[in-house]
């Protein structure tokens, strides 16, 4: 067997194991609305995620996958790609024994730009710079999304909210938003697992680039769809209270936020520059929410958690990209290919 052979299959076990990583921590970013408002049931909530997240990562998962195996870097190498996927899977440890928030987006950046400063020297600025200001403004933009949507939804529908029959529609309503949500998420995140073997699986396959990513997103899909059904309910049920309490109404608001942020800010780069935007469906998720809370007039949310997701979207770049530059000076001292 030949070293590339070698090395795509180590690599693919560390993706299968940063899919399910994505698909038993992330679950709780579109689940987290409906079950804190009490419309389904954490067990319910997990197949939903699970299916839904598998659709959108084959069906347009692609988008993302083409920015990371190629949009900050021309190509990347067999050595590279492990180290890349290494860094991710340790600082995501790291982060969680730590219990610190963590963003898989952010990891995964971070280590394809400490990739890149080692082999290349450079990076592609322009596609860096617009993924870093997407970074700054999709937050924003689904706080006041969010707080827009609650205050307009109060105005029209405040007249049904006691009517029983009202408040059973507006909880079909969020569990449609929680799907949607989770096939954004797959759209989303399923390049943060598989982007960086685009190059490799090419070389020892042979397939066609659009095949090529289209059979490394149903690769990721699976392991998604693996980790939200084994370790997903776990972790919704934690989440799925802590930044604050959430009505029907609000998780409505929040969860439609959420999901149509995080699907138009992979969508409408794609169509216009032919590459998506990766971007942090955990903070998206929580700036949603945080816009719901504000919108009732319940702005006291968890202050601990804020910082914490400030901590690590600070840290998680220069940490990730120095711990993947590491690792792959390492690593090629002493494989050759």
């Amino acid at each position: 067997m030949e070293a590339s052979q070698i090395l795509l299959m180590v690599g693919l076990a560390l993706s299968f194991f940063m899919a399910w990583n994505l698909g038993a921590n992330d679950a709780a970013t579109p689940c987290d609305t409906a079950v804190g408002a009490r419309v389904i049931s954490p067990r319910k909530a997990t197949l939903l995620f699970s299916a839904f997240a598998a659709v959108g990562a084959v069906s347009q998962g692609y988008m993302n996958i083409k920015t990371i195996s190629r949009g900050i870097v021309p190509r990347i190498d067999p050595i590279g790609a492990i180290t890349i996927s290494l860094a991710a899977c340790l600082w995501s440890a790291l982060c969680t024994w730590r219990g610190l928030e963590i963003s898989n987006t952010y990891t995964v950046v971070g280590s394809v730009i400490g990739y890149a400063l080692v082999v290349y020297q450079s990076f592609e600025t322009t596609v860096l710079v617009r993924i870093l200001s997407s970074w700054v403004v999709s937050p924003l933009s689904s706080i006041a999304l969010s707080f827009t949507l609650y205050k307009v939804m109060m105005r029209v529908f405040r007249r049904f909210l006691t009517d029983p029959r009202f408040t059973r529609a507006i909880s079909i309503a969020l569990i449609v938003s929680l799907c949607f949500s989770a096939y954004s998420f797959g759209v989303n995140d399923v390049g943060n697992a598989t982007g960086v073997y685009v190059a490799v699986t090419q070389d020892v396959v042979g397939l066609p680039d659009y095949t090529t990513m289209i059979i490394l997103a149903a690769f990721g899909a699976l392991g998604i769809a693996v980790g939200g059904l084994t370790w997903g309910r776990r972790v919704i049920e934690t989440v799925a209270f802590k930044i604050v309490r959430i009505d029907v109404l609000s998780g409505l608001a929040a969860e439609m936020t959420n999901a149509l942020v995080v699907y138009l800010f992979v969508t409408i780069p794609y169509l216009y520059l032919g590459y998506g935007l990766p971007v942090s469906t955990s903070i998206i998720g929580v700036g949603a929410i945080i816009g719901a809370a504000f919108a009732r007039g319940r702005g006291m949310v968890d202050k601990r958690i804020i910082g914490r997701l400030v901590i690590t979207w600070v840290l998680t770049l220069p940490a990730t990209a120095l711990l993947s530059a590491g690792l792959y000076i390492s690593l090629s001292s002493f494989i050759t290919l």
